[in-house]
């Protein structure tokens, strides 16, 4: 029989499975309460009006729907995006600063593809999306990590890396951030330090990439700028998702950047599935096209804001006080971050948790360099408040049966 590792590919060699994925799998009980997934309540989905949409679309533009269409996306869907980020935004680009991607993640595979030569060093986040870590693990790159607090990325650290890196002459080519309601934290970067991102990454030379699927979901506090908004059109590339406001099944996203950029994706997808699918661009261009798409995110908004609260009260309920745990208070998005004291390991933890029929994802998943064991990943977006409140009981049990007990410990603020 022909050896397979031997034979695969060096890219299908660094790919590695999914740890959420891995994870879920343990998870499928029904008895048990998952915080692990990133999914958007399903009964938020507006399945009424894609239907009736879907029914016109197929009625009167089928031919277009059903066949192929170009690569940098269907004229109404990149015309309802522009007008979107003109007016939430006040961002002006052209349809060629525009590509249409199959959800965000084929975007990041495309970045990756784009500018990553092996063993190129690129500077993200710690923690960080794994499907980001995912993709430019895949492409090659050597990633280096910096931390960051309540505030964000440290501003200090990242130029402290990028001057390391041009001292030693190494071929960096991108800072990667996830700015708002970052996953897997949920916290923001201030205003303050994207103006200071921006201003390195011109003095450095070296690109933003902001990947930026939780924007939307702001349901506290006021925005801060995009960092697209405050840099260059040349040094700043942005990257969205529908997949958190309308369908994930939808597989929707698109990318924002100069045209030179964005002609070298377009034709790197040219060589994956040649176009994203028509029909899925139509149905969201009219469903936005008809004012659906504000009313629904504002429905989003009050929804997740209610379940956000109901489990940073049931944390601050039953959790342990005075032990050095702490998490995160994220003013929108899908996730909030807990921190336990630093003896506990979270990867072991969690099939305790199992046992107790609660899931979560382990942190050390979203450290490029290993570490945040102490850390785990919450979703409090698909779970209802009374699974919330059960589950978090259950998860506090965990977490008070694996305390030491007697020793002092210092208090750990949240990140």
């Amino acid at each position: 029989m022909i050896d397979l590792v031997k034979n695969l590919a060096a890219v299908n060699r660094r790919t590695k499975a999914s740890v959420i994925r891995e994870l879920l799998k343990l998870t499928n009980k029904p008895e048990i309460i998952s915080f692990a997934g990133g999914l958007p309540d399903p009964a938020t989905f507006p399945a009424e009006i894609f239907a009736d949409i879907a029914g016109d679309v197929l009625k009167n533009k089928s031919a277009r729907a059903l066949q192929y269409g170009p690569t940098e996306g269907m004229p109404e869907l990149q015309e309802q995006i522009l007008r979107m980020l003109r007016e939430d935004e006040g961002i002006i680009v052209r349809p060629e600063n525009i590509l249409v991607t199959t959800a965000s993640q084929q975007a990041l595979d495309l970045v990756g593809k784009a500018f990553i030569d092996l063993l190129d060093p690129i500077i993200v986040e710690l923690p960080s999306y794994i499907g980001g870590l995912q993709a430019f693990n895949a492409a090659g790159a050597k990633m280096i990590g910096v931390r960051g607090d309540d505030d964000g990325l440290l501003v200090d650290d990242l130029e402290r890396r990028l001057h390391q890196l041009r001292d030693e002459e190494e071929h960096y080519k991108f800072v990667y951030i996830v700015p708002d309601f970052q996953n897997p934290s949920g916290v923001t970067l201030s205003e303050e330090r994207r103006r200071k991102v921006v201003r390195l990454a011109e003095m450095y030379h070296v690109l933003v990439l902001e990947d930026s699927p939780y924007r939307a979901i702001r349901f506290e506090g006021k925005d801060p700028h995009m960092l697209f908004k405050l840099g260059r059109l040349g040094n700043t590339v942005s990257l969205f998702t529908f997949s958190k406001t309308l369908a994930p099944s939808l597989r929707l996203g698109f990318v924002v950047g100069h045209e030179n950029i964005i002609r070298r994706l377009a034709v790197l997808k040219q060589s994956m599935d040649l176009c994203t699918s028509p029909l899925c661009q139509l149905l969201a261009s009219e469903f936005l096209a008809r004012g659906h798409y504000r009313p629904h995110v504002e429905h989003l908004r009050r929804l997740y804001k209610t379940k956000k609260e109901a489990m940073v009260d049931a944390l601050a309920r039953y959790m342990p006080e005075g032990e050095g745990i702490s998490w995160t208070k994220p003013e929108g998005g899908l996730f909030l971050w807990v921190r336990l004291p630093e003896y506990m390991n979270t990867d072991e933890l969690f099939y305790e948790a199992v046992k107790e029929n609660v899931a979560y994802v382990i942190g050390s998943a979203f450290h490029c360099d290993g570490s945040g064991h102490n850390t785990m990943r919450l979703n409090f977006s698909y779970p209802t408040a009374e699974q919330i409140d059960e589950g978090i009981k259950r998860l506090a049990k965990v977490v008070k049966a694996n305390l030491r007990k007697g020793k002092p410990r210092p208090a750990v603020l949240a990140r």
